[in-house]
């Protein structure tokens, strides 16, 4: 043999040896597991992301996702109760596969392939919204339960898959609004239209009825304001008037409290005074009384006829010729004014 022959040799079984080395070395990505198909059975251990050799031409893997992951299922057709057929244009289901549990993940690729989310969720929700839509009219599905179809699904998927597929879960669920036929769809959009309208009117008519409330409630505000404040002045003038009546009976009080103690010190002035006169009416007090009277009266004539003196109750002499220089009670009509003695 040649060195030409011997080198073609080399050079063919370096390609060949670089072929098979290049189908054995596989690379798998962060959040991924590789499952293993050996003459198309399964293998039971999956490796996880790095560098991993197998076979060459013997050997094949799949790469399987284990982190979050978004299905999307496209125009779904659903038939309602009432016959009308109306489809849902995008159904999104979140879901992941729990990276851990590996031999959960060989046995859900055992039983559904690598491909497990088109049996075990798409199929699923076609199955699910058609059961839904069945049992509803077009107005629940598409206006009144509209809201609750995710969350059903999800929990429909869910208990199904915990006991087909345990270690997969779903997330949310998540369902656009589905497309109906023209011609309903216009008598939807009248019918909110109408709903609008009617909403518009009774939320007016409530603020109509509040401004009324708010015031009517300000009148009475008003009218028990002014009614309080009324009631506080007459009060008040009442509190005076009773006041003024309360000073008024003191002062009637005190007058006729002086008026008596008045009337009681000159009556007992007039008893005292009484009771001394009755006391001294004797007939030795009266004769000296008499006799002051008569001391007190006596004057002093001057002329040569002296009048006589008369003393009731005493001896006195007959009536004579006036004495001269004698002293004489009786005034001197002559002389005109006397002399005080």
């Amino acid at each position: 043999m040649t060195m030409p022959h011997v080198g073609a040799v080399f050079a063919a079984i370096a390609g060949v040896m670089a072929i098979m080395l290049h189908s054995s070395i596989h690379k798998i990505e962060e959040g991924h597991l590789a499952v293993y198909y050996r003459g198309g059975a399964l293998l039971t251990s999956p490796n996880g992301p790095g560098y991993h050799i197998m076979l060459p031409f013997i050997t094949t893997y799949r790469s399987v996702q284990t982190t979050l992951q978004t299905d999307e299922i496209k125009n779904v057709p659903c038939g309602t109760s009432g016959g009308v057929m109306i489809y849902f244009d995008r159904i999104e289901v979140v879901n992941m596969l729990v990276p851990s549990a590996g031999t959960k993940l060989v046995d859900i690729v055992r039983n559904y392939t690598a491909d497990y989310d088109k049996t075990l969720i798409f199929n699923k929700i076609h199955h699910e919204l058609n059961q839904f839509c069945s049992v509803h009219t077009l107005q629940e599905v598409y206006i009144e339960l509209f809201d609750i179809i995710d969350e059903n699904l999800k929990t429909a998927l869910q208990k199904d898959l915990n006991a087909m597929a345990p270690g997969l879960t779903i997330q949310a669920v998540r369902v656009t609004k589905p497309k109906i036929p023209e011609s309903i769809r216009r008598n939807f959009e009248l019918m909110e239209a109408e709903k609008t309208r009617l909403l518009i009117t009774a939320q007016t008519q409530k603020v109509v009825e509040k401004e009324a409330e708010t015031e009517r409630k300000k009148a009475i505000i008003e009218a028990q304001k002014v009614a309080q404040v009324a009631e506080i002045q007459f009060q008040q003038k009442v509190m005076e008037k009773e006041t003024e009546k309360r000073i008024s009976e003191i002062e009637d009080a005190a007058f006729l409290a002086r008026e008596k103690a008045k009337a009681d010190a000159e009556y007992y002035t007039a008893a005292k005074f009484a009771e001394a006169n009755r006391l001294k009416l004797t007939p030795e007090y009266l004769e000296l009384m008499k006799y002051q009277a008569i001391a007190a009266n006596s004057k002093i004539y001057f002329g040569q006829d002296i009048p006589n003196m008369f003393v009731e109750g005493t001896n006195s002499p007959p009536k004579s010729a006036p004495s001269p220089n004698l002293p004489s009670a009786e005034p001197d009509i002559r002389k005109g004014k006397p002399d005080r003695q």
